[in-house]
């Protein structure tokens, strides 16, 4: 959700969202377009000429195939923008178990604390 709320550089957010903008107009309208197309090529095959309904068919196929690859290369865009973004921007959070150990992991640590003083090392 943090990449949602701070992609990036102004032009990857105007991009994110033209694309979210365009993604949710253009499929309804792909969608319509292309059962129109084919109702109209089903019509023109029962009666009239089979070279208009055959064109029909092509420009359907034409339709989807450039959507689809308008999909697919605007999704491996951003995909690969977000994978950009989790390598640059990694938040590390320290979680500390809640147990009934605590408190002996405490003293067990520092015991090692004193060992290392002991020894004469640094603590670094």
């Amino acid at each position: 959700l943090q990449w949602l709320r701070n992609p990036g550089t102004q032009h990857e957010k105007r991009t994110l969202f033209g694309d979210m903008v365009c993604f949710f107009f253009i499929t309804p309208l792909a969608t319509i377009s292309g059962w129109l197309c084919l109702r109209g090529a089903v019509d023109h095959l029962h009666f009239s000429s089979r070279l208009e309904a055959v064109g029909l068919i092509a420009l359907t196929v034409a339709l989807f195939t450039i959507y689809l690859f308008w999909t697919l290369v605007s999704l491996r865009y951003h995909c690969r923008l977000y994978s950009e973004w989790r390598q640059t921007n990694q938040q590390v959070i320290l979680l500390m178990p809640k147990s009934a150990n605590h408190t002996s992991n405490q003293q067990f640590l520092l015991g090692l604390q004193t060992l290392k003083r002991n020894s004469k090392e640094t603590i670094v």
